[in-house]
């Protein structure tokens, strides 16, 4: 029987199909026509055309699999036409649940996000069990992905959806080839682009031990339960301190205060919708969320799962070393 991957041509989704085939698994890959296939190139899997958006293409990508690992999302803070985000994130989760559920698919492993878990007001950390509600995500990206969580939840309570959710933190490292925001953040760090910086937290867990905590969820997790999937609590400007040491670069001394990013962010939107000029440099679903400190605990999925991330430290130094080797700096 095959495994079938999807969003495998990404960043998680490309560490996950490695993590398989460490496994012994057999892979079978969902790409859309006309995807980057750098990631994928070097594995030994069975690669079909497809698209979230297509439930045909789905039933034919699944036929023959006992298991699925839906990795694909569309991972962007910002967008010039929403919709297609929700398409995507949303629609397509939906669409191959149902086209799983169809094909008698026995074991699902959904990647969700910690965008869809709620924070903290005094900044400690969060767990699975800290509430949310569609109201509190800020941007199109967490709500997409928080509108296809419940979707998940909502098929296995009422359909019998045999899948367990895993909510990875801020992964960094290897193969981050569009790159995320993150890793963005990261080239523009060690590029020395990166003059100032805004008063924020992340979790930073290496991408690797997201692909591990996967497997193990697939083995060891509960149907119908999440995970936490994360490293360790940073400061941002502790992050970019880590990665001038590992650069060799000057980490920005300057810090903004968000009073000011947030006009900055409005400008910005306006004028890569003006200029047609791709990605502003300031969203402002970036700028909302750096008010924020995203601090998360993987205490359950350590627990249930015998989850074991490596330190930040490492995955930031993975990351650097592979932007520098790939000419990304």
């Amino acid at each position: 029987m095959k495994t079938l991957v999807t969003g495998a041509t990404g960043f998680v989704g490309s560490a996950v199909a490695r993590a398989l085939l460490r496994r012994g698994r057999s892979i079978r890959l969902l790409v859309r026509e006309g995807s980057d296939r750098r990631n994928i190139a070097d594995l030994e899997a069975e690669v079909v055309t497809g698209d979230l958006t297509d439930k045909a293409s789905l039933l034919k990508a699944l036929k023959g699999c006992d298991a699925l690992f839906h990795v694909a999302a569309d991972y962007r803070l910002w967008v010039p036409e929403p919709r297609n985000m929700y398409e995507a994130n949303e629609t397509g989760t939906i669409n191959i649940m149902e086209a799983a559920l169809h094909c008698g698919v026995e074991r699902i492993v959904y990647t969700s996000s910690v965008a869809t878990i709620g924070l903290h007001k005094d900044k400690s950390p969060s767990n699975e069990d800290t509430s949310s509600t569609i109201n509190d995500m800020i941007g199109h990206y967490k709500r997409s992905k928080f509108l296809a969580e419940e979707a998940v939840a909502r098929l296995a309570d009422k359909e019998g959806l045999p899948a367990v959710t895993v909510n990875p933190s801020t992964p960094v490292g290897p193969r981050d080839i569009r790159p995320t925001p993150t890793g963005g953040l990261i080239v523009n760090a060690i590029s020395g682009k990166m003059p100032a910086y805004v008063d924020t937290g992340l979790n930073i867990v290496h991408v690797d031990d997201v692909a591990e905590g996967h497997m193990l969820a697939f083995e060891r997790g509960k149907t119908g339960e999440r995970y936490i999937l994360g490293g360790h609590d940073m400061r941002l400007a502790e992050i970019l301190g880590k990665l001038a040491e590992i650069s060799g670069r000057k980490a920005p001394r300057v810090c903004l205060p968000h009073g000011i990013v947030v006009p900055l962010a409005y400008i910005c939107e306006a004028w890569a919708r003006l200029a047609n000029s791709g990605n502003p440099m300031v969203t402002k679903a970036g700028a909302r969320m750096a008010k924020k400190y995203m601090f998360f605990r993987s205490d359950k999925a350590k627990a249930e799962l015998g989850y074991a991330p490596r330190p930040s430290e490492d995955a930031l130094r993975d990351a650097v070393i592979w932007f520098r080797e790939n000419n990304y700096v």
